[in-house]
């Protein structure tokens, strides 16, 4: 009964600030460093803290306590928006950071209205619905930092199968139900522990499936790529040549995003006919006078463009060109390939449509600016690893400087480049497997949107009635 009676009691302040400091510190240290995979499982601490700061004696008290978390998590690691942007950084800061204040609001208001015992179990439901949202749907949509790209390169994580979004969800079912064990009765802890056991059971029978199914069939693909940044148009065929005397059995050579400032010139169609090679290159579809389409251009060996693909989803605050009209899928000689631009990849709305139409790999080019600074370009390269894991295809992204990659359908990288890396060379033979799927939180992640905007919607309407009964209580 004590124990009941201490959990019901809302944090102090120096247990608030304990927890804090421990939430701030787990997530910097699970995104610590790329080469240190198991650090990862670190963001369970996070999970499980910000859960804790939710316990609050106001909901102000709650959403301040979240938004200064997020604030310190996100700011160390986003400090390249001060290179980017200079002082609106701190906007873009706290705009990150809100959603985090907003989370455990959200969860100290279903508490109070709904008591903990129920609350529990909407806890994972309110934050994959405000991830997804925050990361997919509105008009400053940013990925990074979710909890699935921490755990991208831990090889034994048994959520892959759940996506991105879904291994969020799972988390913080898990965080959520030890926070709040004492609520529960020793037969509803036994149910709980079963479906938690059934779920990570049924990660690794999908994944293992998926892996049968895409580990046969398809062809072998030799393909090369070279870093650079701004180049002068003139440099292009000598640096080909480099790659090609490197790697003169790839197939298609790969360039950056904005390598040219506009269409392929000449030159360019020349050198894939006299070598007989496919060229992927970032450059620019002028539309009209002013607008243009940020456009990855595939040059076939007989020197006419065989296809292209334009940027769907263009830089917010960025001269990026305007979103393509369209996606398709190029039906190249060794199967369907999907091409999506950098940012592009950050978002599972644009990469599900090419896996939707049956693409067996991506390939990204991408700008990576080397004055945004090496953490910027590590947190880019994580954004690969999880796409693979998620739909089991290949991908090869290649930045116009480090870190570019080739990463297996499982998410393993097969090759990357340096940081800076300027006119660094990426090859890798990848197979391409019968064909992609889409993980489960790609239904899952809006329908715990939805539910989480209408709990939204409520809790405003259940603080004013409350407030209302009060004073009516009050009143003579």
């Amino acid at each position: 009964m004590n124990v009941v009676k201490a959990s019901v009691q809302p944090l102090g302040w120096m247990k608030s600030l304990l927890w804090l400091a421990f939430a701030v510190a787990c997530f910097h240290l699970a995104y610590a460093s790329i080469q240190f995979p198991a650090a990862g499982l670190l963001i369970f601490g996070y999970a499980f803290a910000l859960v804790r700061l939710a316990d609050q004696p106001t909901v102000r008290r709650a959403f301040y306590f979240g938004l200064v978390t997020g604030y310190l998590c996100y700011a160390p690691q986003l400090f390249f928006f001060w290179r980017i942007f200079s002082a609106a950084a701190i906007v873009l800061w706290l705009v990150v950071a809100f959603w985090i204040g907003l989370f455990t609001a959200m969860v100290y208001g279903c508490s109070r209205h709904w008591g903990k015992s129920k609350a529990m179990w909407l806890v994972p439901v309110i934050w994959t619905g405000l991830e997804y949202f925050r990361s997919e749907l509105y008009y400053l949509k940013f990925s990074w930092l979710n909890i699935g790209y921490a755990l991208s390169n831990f090889r034994s994580n048994p959520f892959d199968v759940f996506g991105m979004y879904g291994v969020g969800f799972v988390l913080f079912a898990v965080v959520s139900v030890v926070a709040h064990r004492h609520l529960l009765k020793r037969a509803s802890l036994w149910w709980v522990n079963a479906v938690l056991l059934l779920l990570i059971g049924l990660a690794f029978f999908l994944g293992l499936g998926s892996a049968l199914r895409t580990q046969y069939g398809g062809k072998s693909l030799s393909i090369a790529g070279i870093q650079t940044e701004f180049p002068s148009p003139s440099t292009l065929p000598k640096i080909l040549d480099k790659a090609f005397g490197k790697h003169p059995e790839a197939e298609i050579f790969v360039l950056s995003e904005y390598t040219l400032d506009g269409p392929v010139p000449d030159f360019l169609k020349d050198w894939c006919r006299e070598h007989r090679r496919f060229l992927v290159v970032g450059g620019k579809d002028p539309l009209g006078t002013n607008d243009y389409y940020n456009t990855a251009f595939v040059v076939g060996t007989n020197g006419e463009i065989v296809f292209q693909q334009a940027k769907c989803v263009p830089i917010q605050f960025f001269k990026d060109g305007v979103p393509a009209p369209g996606q398709a899928v190029w039906n190249s000689p060794w199967g369907k390939i999907g091409i999506c631009i950098c940012y592009d990849l950050s978002y599972t709305r644009v990469t599900d449509r090419l896996v939707e139409q049956g693409a067996q790999l991506l390939i990204v080019p991408t700008m990576d600016v080397e004055e945004w600074g090496r953490h910027q370009h590590e947190l880019h390269s994580r954004v690969a690893l999880m796409r693979a894991e998620e739909y089991g295809i290949p991908i090869f992204r290649l930045a116009s400087s480090g870190i570019s990659q080739a990463v297996s359908r499982g998410g393993y990288v097969r090759a990357q480049t340096s940081f800076p890396g300027s006119l660094d060379i990426l090859s890798a033979e990848l197979k391409l497997p019968g064909r992609g799927s889409r993980p489960l939180d790609r239904w899952l992640a809006p329908a715990c949107t939805g539910i989480t905007a209408v709990v939204l919607v409520l809790l405003p309407f259940f603080a004013w009635r409350d407030h209302r009964a009060a004073r009516l209580k009050k009143a003579p």
